[in-house]
């Protein structure tokens, strides 16, 4: 079978791990194809490539895994400085955030921090 081609590929590939990054069940959904991908026979430097983290962060997400099942792979609270924003405001910046930046009148394509 052919390979299939992505055209830009490499913008989709950060565009989509934003995505991912902006929605906590993202993140633990993400976690999850993780372990599957191990449990089926990828090695964790495997899965770390693919998904865009460290090797180490792999197998941390498999510990906790292992240790506390399905709710270890859920954030945890982290410390720090306290959200400042209301509930209004962040829902405004995740809409924003969703869109193109170039539609809410900036000059980019894609958000990059």
């Amino acid at each position: 079978m052919r390979k299939l081609e992505v055209q830009y590929a490499d913008i989709i590939k950060i565009a989509v791990q934003q995505e991912i990054e902006r929605s906590e069940e993202s993140r633990y959904d993400h976690r999850l194809y993780a372990i599957l991908m191990v449990c089926s026979g990828v090695s964790c430097n495997q899965v770390a490539e693919l998904f865009g983290h460290s090797p180490r962060t792999v197998r941390y997400w498999l510990h906790r895994f292992e240790e506390k099942g399905f709710a270890g792979l859920h954030d945890t609270e982290r410390p720090g400085r306290p959200i400042e924003l209301d509930q209004k405001q962040r829902q405004t910046v995740g809409t924003d955030l969703r869109q193109s930046p170039h539609n809410l009148g900036y000059a980019r394509s894609l958000w990059d921090g």
